[in-house]
């Protein structure tokens, strides 16, 4: 059951790290779910605060992860409209990563397109409707950016506990 746990605990580590680069996979619950696995290896000790605490991060950064982009619409200037731009564009993203391989491209365009759109269709000038869209962008990718950070950390301590027990 050991061997088991330790394989289970790095495979859901590197799960959650390729997810926190590409669009469509949960990258967060599977990086926790690694950390969990882990922490019924015999010899490993993760209290439960510590098993809380990351499990309260990375249902936090899950929820980030579809409100960044929303926020960078709003900050560099986006209107309701642009908002509402990016979060159709954003689901529409994730319905075309289901049934499509390389959806997660429209995941990463489609709040940006979504955005553009949303400000176009408000009457927003041409240059308002792109600083916008690229509010959405940047979100998305500052999303990307703590999702990284969170499977990181989740696979250290994977790692550390696992070099811990030799």
């Amino acid at each position: 059951m050991t061997v088991f746990l330790i394989i289970a605990s790095l495979v859901l580590a590197l799960v959650g790290l390729v997810g926190a680069i590409v669009p469509g996979i949960a990258g967060p619950p599977f990086s926790f779910l690694g950390v969990l696995a882990v922490s019924f290896v015999a010899g490993v000790n993760h209290s439960t605060q510590f098993l809380v605490v990351m499990g309260i991060l990375g249902a936090i950064i899950f929820v980030l992860d579809y409100v960044v982009p929303i926020w960078g619409t709003k900050t560099l200037g986006g209107t309701k409209a642009g908002v509402r731009g990016s979060t159709i564009g954003l689901i529409l993203g994730l319905l075309f990563t289901i049934f499509f391989p390389i959806g997660f491209i429209a995941v990463l365009l489609g709040p940006f397109i979504g955005a553009y759109i949303g400000e176009k269709s408000a009457g927003v000038d041409d240059h308002l409707a792109w600083r916008s869209a690229l509010g959405s962008f940047l979100g998305f990718l500052a999303g990307t950016f703590i999702k990284v950070v969170y499977a990181v950390v989740c696979l250290f301590f994977i790692i550390k506990d696992l070099i811990g027990l030799i």
